[in-house]
Formats: C-alpha cells, structure tokens, sequence
C-alpha cells in the first residue's frame, strides 16, 4: 500500500530527468602558476555532501561541518567514534562502546561492539553515514546502522557533516543529516605513521599503525593505484582503575541495587510454598521492628565486622534508597564499577583504490574497502540468584546451600551469626540456604565479537561535454559473530556444583575455593559457545549527472541541474543458536527469539535537483526524490533551500524538507524477547493510578513483572519535517561567523512501548498488561508500535577569528551547539510534553542544552600550536527512588548534574623534511567526570555518564608521521 501518493505526473517527470542521468564526481582541482612561477593547486568546482550539483560557493550555501586529517590529527582523534563524541552537532547518544558495556536494555540489545553516529540526537538509525558519497552496510548483529569502527580512518582525507535533512539528495532516512568519510582520491609514494595515546592513570591506552602506498601519474601515466593498511589496538580500562567510579556513595542518593554479594546474602522466598523449605523460612524478625526482614548478610548484623569487611568493593544495601525495608541487614555489591570502561578492540583495515584515465575527460575507477574489528565485552561475573521469579535469573531450590559434610563448618557460622541476633526459633536448621551470591570464581563475563566488513566499487565519472556524470556499483557487506568468553557456564552442570556444596558462597576475604571447586567450575565453562551471527548486505547501482543548463538562464545566470536513480537491495540474517544440542547456559543472551533467516527489501529512487540563481544576489535550491520501498510503496520527499547575500559580507541560508523512514528488520520481525523488570518502583496502574510503587498504599505494592520486547510486521513507517534558517557573517577576512536556526519533527515515531506511556494512558493500553488466572501482571508487552512524536529545535554557532602575531598566524574558533527545545508525545492527538531540554532521559540521546569546543591555534615556522576547551552543559539529574516518592532523601544529594569542561593541548613540528611530529596532552587538568546517580540497572557508568564524559583522564599522545618519497 503506497504511504505517500505520488501523481503520474511526477513520476513520469523524475523518470524522465533519470534517464537523463547516468552520486556526484567527488572533486576536480586545476595546476595554476602562482608569481613565483611555482605549480599551486587550487579548487574548481566540486560537489560537497548536501547537493549533486558541482560548484564553487556550495559550504556557503548549506550547513556543513568539515573535518580535514590535519585537524583530526591535532586533536589526537584515532578513531571515527572519537570524532562523534567531539562533535558538537553530535547528539549525547548510547552509541560508543561504554555505553553498551553490559548487558544492555531495549533497543540497545546486539549492539556489541557497535560504535554509532547520531546528528542532532536523532538516532544512528536516522543519521545517512557514506564513504567517498556511497552508503556502507549497517552492522551484521544488529542491522540498523553503521558501525563506525569499520571505517576506514586512518585513510581519511577530511570528514564531510551536512547538519541538515537530505533524504532528497541521498535517501528517506538522512532525518538527522549526513556524515560522509572522504579518503584520498589518488596518491604517489609511500607513507607510514604511528599514533600512541597513553593514559596518566593507566589503561585504556591507544595504539596505531598506518601503511600507505601508492604509484602512477593520473596524468603522466593515465592511471594511479594506492593502498593503505592501518592496524589499531584499544587496551581495557575497566571500572575498578578509577576511583571516580564507584556507586557506593548513598548520602548522594546512588548505591547499587543487588544483594549478590562475593560473600552471599542470605534470602526467604515467602512464609509458605519452596520459600518455607529454606533455612530463613519466611523472614525473621528483630525486637521492636514489624518488618519482615528477607534478605539479611551476617557480616552487616549489628556487632558484626560490616559489609566492607566481607570482600571488596562491597558495603551495606541503602535500602532506604531502594524502599526495600525488608532488607536492612544486607550487603550489596559494586558491580557498576565492575563494568568495563573502555571495552578492549583489536581492528585492521585496508582500502585500495585503482583510477584509469580514458581520454581526456573520463576516469573509470575500483574500490575496495575491508575491515576486521574484534571487540571483547567484558561485565560483571554472574549472580547466582536463589529467586524464582524468571527462569533467566535463577537456578533454583537445587542449588541452595546444602547441610552435608562438606558444608557443615561453614552451614554452623551462618546458621549460628542468624540464630545468635535473631534466635533460633525463627531459623529452619538443616534446610538448605536460599541466597544471593557473585561468582567471583566464575571469571568476568566476555562476549568476544568479530566483525568482518567489505565494500567494492566499481565505477567511470568524468565529462560529457560541459556536464559531469558517474556511474557506480557497490557491493557491500558487515559479518559478524559474538562467541562467548569467560564467566558463562552449562546450566545445568553449574546447578550440580553448586547443589552438592563444593562450591562456598560465604568465604571470608583472603579465602579461595578449593581447587575441586574450580575443577568442577572450568568443567562447566561454556567458553567458545557460539552466541549468534548475522550479516547485513548492501548491493546498489547508482548514476548522476550534474551541470548547467545553458539554453536556460534566470537574472542571477544559468539555471544548474543534478539528476539521478539508485537501485538498492537491502538484505539481512541473525542466526540465533545454531548448535545441535541446544544445552543451557545460564544467563547467555542467546536471543533466539530474534533468529531472522534471510530478509531484504527493493529500494528504487530517482531524484533532480535545481539551482536556480533568481538574482545574482538570491539563489533557489529545488530537490526533489521519488523513494519506492517493497513492502510499503512509495513516497516523494522535497527539499526547498534559499541563498541571499544583501551584502558581501553578509549571507541568509534557509531549508525546508520531509523525510521517511521505514521499520528495520528488527523491528519488523523481531521475535519477543523476555527482560525482568528489576526496579522497585512499579505498580499496577489498574489499582495505582500512575503505577508509582509505595508500600504505604492499598494497591501500589512493588511488582517485578516480565517485559516483552520484539517486532510487529504491520508497523508503517516514520515521517519527519526538517526546517533551518541561518545567516553567515564575514565583515572583514580575519572574522567570520555562522549561525544555523533548526527544527526536526518527527512523526508517527516507531520505539518500543514506552513504559510511562503504557502507564498513563492504561486505559487505551490495558491490553498490554497481561495478568494471570488471579488477575496478578505477570508480563508488560512493550514490543515495536507506532505512536506519537517528537519536535526538537537548536542553534548552531561557528565563528572564527584569526590574524598574525610575532611572525606567525594564529587563529581562534568557537564551534558550539544549544539545544532550545526537545519535546515528546505518546500519542498523535496528544500536546507535546513539557521542554526535556537540561533533564535526563534514560537509554537514547541526553538533551544538554550546551556544547562547544574553543580553540586556539598558532602556527609559526615549523611549529604548529593548538589549545581545546571542550564543553558539556549540565542537567538534573534522574532522581533516586526515594527521592522520586517522598519517603528519603540522601543528606547530599542534589538533583543536578556538574558542567564538564576539559582542555587538550597540542604540538606539531615539520622541521625535518617528509616527517612530521606531533605531541599533545589530553585533559590537562586530569578532570574526573562529573557525579551523576542514575540508576545503573537502566544505564551504563557507575558514578558517571558515557553519554558526556571521557573517562580516560589525563593521556599523552605522540604521532609520527614519515614520507618516504
């Protein structure tokens, strides 16, 4: 069923300009004689991301960000995810490694070792990222964006960022704009470079390799050829290497929300049923205090050694925090901080290219790009959970503690330290002992994944008397596989070992298991299980034409045309668990719900595009792009653009346009996947209106349901609205600056069922709580759905300002964004939510209101100085549980978050003929994140936000760079 109707009319118009046309010629340059009689290259006209027509003006006319190598270099930048965290048109987003640490929530599921780029907080899936103008295939696991870690970076020439809609140039789904990769064209000799960054503190360092080479004269020759190899490795930084992370701060409202502890905490599963066989029974009770108390550690008892004493990184649970009173002798464990910072990477990537002169006016080239990207994603080892509330977590009655031989000694400490406080009667002695416990024994959890990525291009661009075209196919490819690695064991050899007390979950520090202990436990290793796979493939035909349209011309001069089609095949597989035996393991997110065999869609596009100068003063940019997707028909998406300079010195930009963006195929045929609510904030919104849990209240007890996550075949795609006015001012040479006013709305939003809206509006999604015989909500589905919106506004800023200074030059730039306005909507006939902007927001993008880079940079001789400041805004904060319903508030906590602001410094010396040196210092205050207490069940950081801070400290780089002829 067609989305948007599309009259024959312009059909058979965008067909016919099609025909016509045969991406855009990247850049031509021309040899020029400069006074000195020297051969200087200077820029003719050239196509830079954001129009298909070739021109000399074009970064005046459109809001482009541009990145060349030497500024990159500068800034100590190795790595294309680097880059996005430096940007400022960059939204605060999930999309690096750190922030998809552990095991992740929602969408984030099979993001391992994924690296994103998200444009003005629009999402990876919303933001077009090409290489050399062509699109590259989206992630083997997870398929709905492209992994930055497969570009080839060490080969860029410059990076390209259009901070506008372009699904009329480049596709429906360029909502947030477009980052295009740029490599060399063509290169002579032979180059090799090393970058080292080194931390002050220690892990998390940085090392990489670059080969380059190349021979042939374009134009002595006719043909060029050139290679370049770059190897890379991440070393881990894990939680523990920085004090800063360290979620044992209660007084500010932060504390971790588990009771499994390296020394186990004793449970009661209930007064009746497989609880009443446990040696707690149902609970016990101290003097003077009616609560029933169902978790308790001996080593937090009163006159006890405490928490701290009983292992590390371990203390009491803030159960007033937490609103678990039940709970107040327990310990809990800092298993944020036990999460990986810097998850460790190894990569190699190469691209080749080969440029054949044809004549005068044609070249015909190939491209081969490939990578290898191993990521490890290491997390906290397992809870080994005596609850029996999900399969997924728990191991049951038999794996309690048993009374037996080789337990008594440590059975008696336990059951003697509860009697001795609580008395015996409340105690069942010679039952087994439900508890909580982290396997230290077991080894971290590792999830290794291996990415193989390719792209081949084949194609011939050139002149066609006063028009340029080109044609290209491209071949595409991203495979990848996650193998486990350590701390995932058989499940049901894991229940034998633990059932028969080999294992002692209550060792006192300095105590080891036995080694019969670890025997049985490397016996039980699922090491090297296959998790899952999956591979995304891109093969596209695409051809251009661009060029004036002579017997055509308006008062300002001839009217410039582009036209062109792409035909795409989008295609996709996950493999879920392919072994024969399908043996248990506990807790490995195999994901076999979402096992998809091999699905594709068809895209057919034709588009045109005018420049249509009206005034010498007043230029009209028209573009207009016919999309056809199998499945959902077709859509037509214009985009309407203005220049007018008043003055020389003064320039108005404007642009307005519609995208459209289709489901993945995740979210499409995903199959349902089960997560266990693990908050005690929860309530029944059919007997608590609001669903805020609080036990003093008739109806709003806690309850831990099932959330069911996965696709919906019958969802239609999103459609957005882009609009942006800016003005460029440039009174004199050494000042020039930039301001971009935009607007994206994005409408008929497609996300999983977000859990507040299911809450507030239960009335229209009571479907959605699904109860069992008695009435009780056992599950909460909250797969894919199509509802409501999303309105955000923000200004851009560019301004530079330069001159000269003791004999040299020196400049100062301050590149910044600010975010005015971020609303949601749950549903289409709803107002729009109150401004996000400057508060947290779980999971996605964090609106900070301001962001900026300053810079100054000097440059005399052979010596080039460069000084960062980089900027993040604060927010407030998510509030803790307590905070959020009235019953605790923590002495210090406050509900918002410190700016963080950085500096970074660089040198670089040329002084030795074909070498360059470079040196410079990160974070030269050696500032921490700032102190955040979101609730790290939800997200990742222990004490901090990946979204806006480096945890790396202060880090010293050095690159060299040789040419060897």
């Amino acid at each position: 069923m067609p989305v948007r109707a599309v009259p024959n009319i312009h059909r058979l118009t965008l067909a016919l300009l099609a025909a016509l046309a045969l991406p855009a010629f990247a850049q031509q340059s021309t040899e020029q004689v400069d006074a000195s009689g020297k051969s200087v290259k200077t820029l003719d006209r050239m196509t830079v991301t954001g129009s298909r027509i070739r021109r000399a003006d074009i970064e005046e006319s459109l809001p482009i960000t541009s990145i060349t190598k030497d500024e990159i270099d500068k800034q100590g930048i190795t790595s294309a995810e680097q880059l996005l965290m430096y940007l400022n048109v960059a939204g605060n987003s999930s999309d690096n490694l750190a922030s998809n640490a552990g095991i992740v929530n929602e969408e984030q599921r099979g993001n391992n070792g994924v690296s994103g780029a998200n444009l003005r907080g629009q999402g990876a899936d919303a933001t077009l990222v090409l290489l050399n103008g062509r699109r590259v295939a989206t992630h083997g696991l997870k398929g709905r964006a492209v992994d930055l870690n497969s570009i080839p970076f060490a080969a860029i020439e410059r990076v390209e960022v259009l901070r506008d809609g372009a699904s009329a140039i480049y596709g429906t789904d360029a909502i947030g704009g477009v980052i295009n990769f740029i490599t060399k064209r063509d290169f002579q000799g032979a180059q090799a470079s090393a970058f080292f960054d080194y931390t002050e503190a220690g892990g998390g360092n940085i090392q990489r390799g670059t080969l380059l080479f190349g021979h042939g004269d374009l134009d002595r020759d006719r043909w060029n050829a050139f290679g370049s190899v770059s190897v890379k490795r991440n070393t881990i930084l894990r939680g523990s290497d920085r004090d800063f992370s360290n979620t044992f701060q209660p007084e500010r409202g932060l504390s971790p929300d588990t009771r499994g502890t390296p020394f186990a905490t004793v449970f009661s599963l209930g007064t009746s049923g497989v609880g009443s066989t446990s040696m707690l029974r149902g609970g016990v009770f101290e003097t003077g205090n009616p609560t029933r108390l169902t978790a308790v550690n001996i080593n937090n008892l009163p006159g006890a050694d405490g928490c701290e004493a009983a292992g590390p990184d371990m203390g009491p649970y803030a159960y007033r925090i937490w609103n678990s009173p039940g709970s107040k002798y327990a310990c809990a464990w800092d298993y944020p901080a036990a999460a990986v910072i810097q998850q460790p990477q190894d990569s190699v990537d190469f691209i080749g290219r080969a440029t054949f002169r044809i004549g005068g006016t044609h070249e015909a080239y190939v491209e081969l790009t490939a990578s290898e990207v191993d990521v490890a994603k290491t997390f906290e080892p397992n809870q080994i959970s005596s609850s029996t509330s999900s399969a997924a977590t728990a191991l049951g009655p038999s794996t309690w503690y048993p009374l037996n031989a080789t337990t008594k000694a440590t059975y008696d400490r336990v059951y003697d330290a509860l009697a001795g406080y609580f008395g015996a009667g409340q105690l069942n002695y010679g039952a087994p002992i439900a508890y909580r416990w982290r396997c230290i024994a077991c080894g971290p959890r590792e999830i290794e994944t291996t990415t193989k990525s390719y792209r081949f291009v084949a194609g011939i661009g050139g002149m066609l008397g006063d028009w340029s075209y080109d044609v290209g196919l491209t071949r595409g490819s991203s495979k990848s596989e996650s193998i486990l690695g350590t701390g995932f064991h058989f499940t049901d050899a894991l229940k034998q070992v633990l059932g028969s007390g080999l294992i002692n979950p209550f060792l006192a520090p300095g105590q080891e298991q036995s080694a019969e202990a670890m025997a049985a436990l490397e016996a039980a290793s699922a090491t090297g299980v296959k998790l899952y796979g999956g591979e995304s493939l891109v093969t596209a035909l695409d051809a251009s034409i661009s060029g004036d349209l002579g017997f055509f011309s308006l008062p300002g001069g001839n009217i410039a045309m582009a036209a062109g089609m792409d035909l795409r095949r989008e295609e996709f597989r996950f493999d879920g668990d392919q072994r024969e035996v399908k043996r248990t393991v506990f807790n490995a997110p195999f994901d076999d719900a979402n096992a998809l065999g091999n699905v594709s869609r068809d895209i057919k596009a034709v588009y045109v595009e005018f420049q249509m100068p009206l005034l010498k003063n007043l230029d009209l940019n028209l573009a207009g792009r016919y999309d056809d997707y199998s499945g959902f028909g077709g859509t037509t998406n214009p985009k309407v653009s203005f220049k007018y300079q008043p003055f020389e010195s003064l320039l108005f930009r404007g642009a307005y346009s519609t995208g459209f963006k289709v489901p993945s195929f995740n979210q499409l045929f995903n199959g349902i996947s089960e997560v266990q609510y693990t908050g005690l904030d929860l309530a029944d919104p059919a007997t608590c209106p609001g669903g805020r849990a609080n036990p003093n209240v008739a109806g709003c007890e806690v309850i831990r349901p099932t959330e069911l996550f996965g696709g919906k075949p019958d969802l239609q795609p999103e459609e957005s609205t882009q609009k942006s006015f800016g003005l460029v001012y440039s009174p004199m040479g050494q000042f020039n600056i930039a301001l971009d006013w935009w607007e994206i709305e994005r409408e008929n939003t497609i996300r999983s069922a977000p859990r507040d809206t299911l809450i507030q509006y239960y009335d229209l999604f009571e479907a959605n709580w699904i109860r069992d015989a008695g009435g009780e909500v056992v599950s909460i589905d909250r797969r894919y759905i199509n509802s409501g919106g999303s309105l955000m506004r923000g200004v851009e800023l560019d301004a530079n300002l330069n001159g000269e200074l003791a004999g040299g030059r020196w400049n100062v730039n301050l590149n910044g964004s600010y975010i005015h306005q971020f609303h949601t909507k749950a549903l289409e006939s709803l107002p729009y939510s109150s401004n996000l902007v400057g508060k947290y927001v779980r999971y996605y993008n964090l609106p900070i209101r301001w962001k900026h880079t300053l810079s100054f940079g000097y440059t005399r001789g052979d010596w080039s100085h460069g000084l960062y400041q980089v900027h993040r805004d604060g927010y407030y904060d998510e509030l803790p549980p307590s905070v959020s319903n009235g019953t605790y508030i923590p002495a210090q906590w406050k509900p918002r978050v410190d700016g963080y602001t950085i500096y970074n410094y660089n040198v670089t010396w040329t002084g030795i003929e074909k070498m360059k040196i470079g040196f410079g210092i990160k974070n030269l205050a050696d500032k921490d994140p700032p102190f955040t207490a979101h609730q790290n069940d939800f997200a990742a950081g222990a004490a901090w936000e990946p979204r806006i801070a480096d945890p790396r400290g202060r880090a010293y780089t050095l690159m060299l760079e040789y040419s060897f002829w």
